[in-house]
């Protein structure tokens, strides 16, 4: 009786089945590891642009939008000399009345008589903006003597050797008002604030006079104020500051041998004297005097020296248009790789003045400077080692700050936000790469505001490329993941892009990686996206298309090395990272079975696996196989069922195949779809059990595991079982029972399953008594639960292999034992 109620068991099909009652992580890590797998992927490869400028060859909006230009052409009479501009960046019209004074006194003596304001300057006021210059850079020191101070004035009627030959060609070292001044204390001259608070009608004559006169009276009482100040920097000014303007101007006119150094090394030294006397920022009233000679350099076209300039120029505050031009020229510079030394030298000035530039300049009135100013950081991020400077002065923090305010820009600036934020999106790309960005990603909350931005300017494929690619490097580690799925809206913000944008593959194909990624190890990921609307029309829209862009379908290996055209691997690689997300959704218990009955979806798979050819889509073949064994663990499905034949014989050709992983795959999917009488006699009709056989000689577990299960299966028909122990199947079962012992129960339970089925009913005879007493002596040292688990030593471990061996091996094992054992003795 007992022999007779053998005949009638026959292991259950190889397919976990879920179970409430199941909640011990063995049984979940062993349900995963059978059925549903998730599959990796390649990140998309992002070659390094080559060509440094704002606006990269495949920018899509620059006909359109109307994108500032990289090359640029800056020379001095771009700059605004006495740097008087307005905040806001607009000029002032000039008045067009022209005051009179009132003429006392003896007028042939100039000196006693109310001065008049010169007529040139007035002219020059009313002109266009080329003729000031010009007027202003046609003037010498000599011709303005009579109006200076008595010493000047003497110093200038008889000039020495060196004042002769710098005459036609220096510049005036002192404002451009100094020169409306009247008689005053040698030494001491007027700055541009004290010249343009005078009024029409007003003696200004009379007011030096009793100015001086204060100063001296306030001086005589021990009392030093403001007069104090200005002696102690016209001090500095005549004494330190205009002799190194001087040497400046005469190094410049030389042009000898060496001048860019003695130029640079000039530069530096009057940088360190002004930040010695306090003289920088705007606290120096003869900045424009400094200015003027700096800009006049940057005609010598010499990139050590021009950064220089910009460092002087940044640190005396220039604002409107010479902020502007000074961020375009580092801009300038910035784009050689060879200039990145400099900065590197300089980086502790440079790089500290345009984070501050970030942090403190209005959009609005300075938003073309933010612009030049974050496309040189952008260029300069390239470099691994100014990269790592970048991260230490917080450049994360400050881009972070500056995406908020770009965010809450009015419309009239949207434009120019849109501009900005294509450079600081690709700044934080190149910074995604450096592993220690990471955790200031996550502190400042840099993936949430990349979400805002995406809501803002999901029309601009530069800014939207530029982050999918932060996205893309970003999701591959866990802690990234979980700080953008803190944004359970950015799943309908993918999938909204990947509508709008879905001809830009290198957009696209990003995209789906993050999802993948998102939804590789997250069932709550796996439901949202699922959730979101249009998300199945969504992505099978786009399985569909690039599916068909390719007008040659790879239905035969080509001959020869020749590799597809690029474009054609580019929609493949769309198709790679599609599939997976495809995958990785069919694991949730909810998505699995709606996805196993959506007829659009089993059919795109079906058609791919038609249409590829292993040698040129590997990897495609291999995730869409891995997304048909996922599918067909919900055998529910009507719609799957009856696929199950068509797409088994779609199958074979990755079971033949020379590629591992796909052969892999298709054996994982074949363990499943031989649960159908129709698929196990496809399989022994075209001898596919014979390569199964042949894959228990594989050391690889999972391989080894995938085979046991397609075995299982077809040992269910009693046929079978003689033409698999032909093939030598049960003494493969009892090697692999051997030789994978104790360390994996999952496995050797499969292969107890396999063997089971195989000898059940009445087959026994198939057992030779060598390996009838191999398989008995297995199974009673495993038996042992003290025998199987003596190797483990940590205790954790030893809890879950003991889990695992009384719910994988133990039930299996005591009824392989009762078929092995002859009637008397099992009584």
């Amino acid at each position: 009786m007992a022999s007779m109620d053998r005949k009638h068991e026959v292991c259950s099909p190889f397919i976990p089945r879920r179970n409430a009652v199941r909640k011990t992580s063995a049984e979940i890590v062993s349900e995963a590891r059978r059925s549903l797998r998730v599959h990796s992927t390649q990140r998309p490869f992002t070659p390094r642009d080559g060509h440094r400028q704002l606006f990269g060859r495949s920018t899509v909006c620059a006909d359109r939008e109307g994108r500032p230009p990289s090359p640029l052409s800056l020379h001095a009479p771009n700059f605004d000399a006495p740097d008087s501009r307005p905040g806001s960046g607009k000029r002032l019209s000039p008045l067009d009345h022209k005051p009179k004074f009132p003429v006392h006194g003896d007028v042939e003596n100039p000196f006693k008589a109310f001065p008049k304001t010169p007529s040139t300057p007035l002219e020059v006021k009313k002109g266009v903006r080329g003729t000031r210059a010009r007027l202003l850079r046609a003037g010498s020191l000599s011709t303005l003597s009579p109006l200076e101070g008595h010493n000047d004035k003497k110093e200038r009627l008889n000039p020495g050797p060196a004042q002769k030959q710098l005459s036609a060609k220096r510049l005036p070292s002192a404002d451009r008002t100094e020169v409306r001044s009247g008689p005053h204390k040698p030494g001491l001259r007027r700055t541009a604030s004290e010249s343009r608070i005078k009024q029409p009608g007003v003696d200004s004559g009379v007011r030096l006079t009793e100015s001086t006169a204060g100063r001296r009276t306030e001086q005589g009482n021990g009392v030093n104020t403001t007069s104090t100040e200005e002696d102690a920097e016209s001090l500095v000014w005549n004494n330190v500051i205009a002799p190194r303007l001087q040497q400046l101007e005469s190094v410049a006119a030389g042009s000898c041998e060496g001048s860019v150094d003695r130029l640079c090394d000039l530069c530096d030294g009057l940088h360190g004297t002004l930040a010695e006397a306090d003289m920088l920022g705007r606290r120096c009233k003869r900045r424009s005097g400094i200015l003027r000679t700096l800009f006049r350099l940057v005609d010598l076209n010499s990139a050590r020296l021009n950064l220089h300039i910009a460092e002087l120029c940044l640190a005396l505050c220039v604002s409107g248009n010479n902020l502007l031009n000074i961020c375009k020229l580092i801009f300038q510079i910035s784009r050689s790789e060879g200039n990145d030394i400099l900065f590197q030298n300089n980086s502790h000035t440079i790089i500290d003045s345009f984070l501050g530039i970030l942090n403190n300049e209005d959009v609005s009135s300075s938003g073309e400077a933010l612009l030049y100013c974050v496309g040189t950081l952008k260029c300069l991020s390239g470099n691994s080692a100014i990269l790592r400077l970048l991260l230490d002065k917080n450049c994360v923090g400050v881009a972070q700050k500056l995406i908020q305010r770009l965010c809450t820009a009015e419309d009239t600036n949207f434009t120019i936000a849109g501009h900005i934020l294509v450079q600081l999106t690709a700044t934080l790309r190149n910074l995604a790469d450096h592993r220690d960005s990471r955790p200031l990603f996550i502190s400042f909350s840099i993936l949430s505001e990349l979400c805002v931005v995406l809501r803002h300017h999901h029309r601009d494929p530069d800014i939207c490329t530029n982050i999918s690619r932060i996205y893309s490097k970003l999701s591959s580690y866990s802690e990234c993941r979980l700080a953008l799925a803190q944004n359970p809206n950015c799943y309908q913000l993918f999938l909204e892009l990947l509508d709008k944008h879905h001809q830009k593959q290198d957009l696209v194909v990003r995209l789906l990686f993050t999802l993948g990624n998102l939804t590789a190890k997250s069932d709550e990921a796996r439901w949202q996206l699922f959730q979101c609307e249009g998300c199945m029309d969504t992505l099978l829209q786009l399985y569909d298309a690039y599916q068909r862009r390719d007008g040659s379908p790879h239905t035969q290996p080509q001959k020869g090395p020749r590799a597809p055209p690029v474009e054609v691997q580019q929609d493949e690689d769309v198709l790679v990272k599609l599939v997976r997300v495809l995958a990785n959704m069919c694991i949730h218990p909810a998505v699995g079975p709606a996805l196993a009955t959506h007829t659009a979806c089993i059919q795109l798979l079906m058609e791919t696996l038609e249409l590829r050819c292993v040698q040129e889509s590997e990897e495609l073949l291999v995730n869409v196989a891995a997304t048909i064994n996922n599918l067909s663990f919900y055998q529910e499905s009507s719609v799957f069922r009856r696929s199950q034949l068509t797409v088994a014989k779609l199958m074979l050709k990755l079971v033949l195949c020379s590629s591992m992983d796909a052969m892999l795959e298709a054996t994982c999917a074949y363990g499943n779809l031989s649960q159908s009488k129709d698929v196990r006699d496809f399989i022994m009709q075209n001898n596919v059990h014979q390569f199964v056989v042949t894959l228990l000689d594989s050391k690889s577990t999972e391989m080894c595991i995938s085979a046991c299960g397609v075995l299982t299966n077809l040992a269910q028909d009693p046929p079978n079982r003689a033409s698999l122990s032909v093939e030598g199947a049960i003494a493969k079962l009892v090697d692999c029972l051997r030789d994978f012992g104790p360390g994996d129960w999952q496995l050797v339970g499969q292969v107890c399953q396999a063997l089971w089925n195989m000898i059940s009913g009445g087959s026994e005879k198939l057992l030779d008594t060598q390996e009838r007493e191999s398989l008995l002596e297995f199974l009673t040292t495993y038996l042992d639960e003290e025998e199987a688990l003596k190797w483990i030593e940590n205790e954790d471990m030893r809890d879950f292999h003991r889990a695992c061996w009384e719910l994988e091996f133990l039930p299996v094992a005591h009824k392989l034992m009762k078929t092995l054992q002859p009637p008397d003795q099992t009584a």
